[in-house]
């Protein structure tokens, strides 16, 4: 499955980079949302390194799904593929 980074999960005053909101395609209510915890998520970046995360829980009532990784991603993975597993 392949899914675009949307954005890291952020607040008023703070911005988490390793907590990333991730829109998955064909996905598009909670319910579907919430069969994808658990799964691996990779991005890989232009210079071929892999930094590799887990889909944790649904964000919102519209398929958006949360993934914690295990490094920040850098600014430029953002509206970027990644691949789920």
């Amino acid at each position: 499955m392949e899914g675009i980074v949307n954005n890291f999960r952020q607040g008023r005053h703070t911005q988490t980079p390793n907590h990333i909101l991730i829109s998955v395609k064909g996905v598009d209510n909670k319910d579907k949302a919430a069969k994808l915890i658990g799964k691996k998520v990779t991005w890989k970046s232009p210079a071929g390194k892999e930094i590799v995360g887990e889909i944790k829980v649904a964000h919102g009532n519209s398929g958006v799904v949360r993934a914690i990784f295990e490094k920040g991603l850098p600014g430029q993975a953002l509206g970027t593929k990644v691949n789920i597993q």
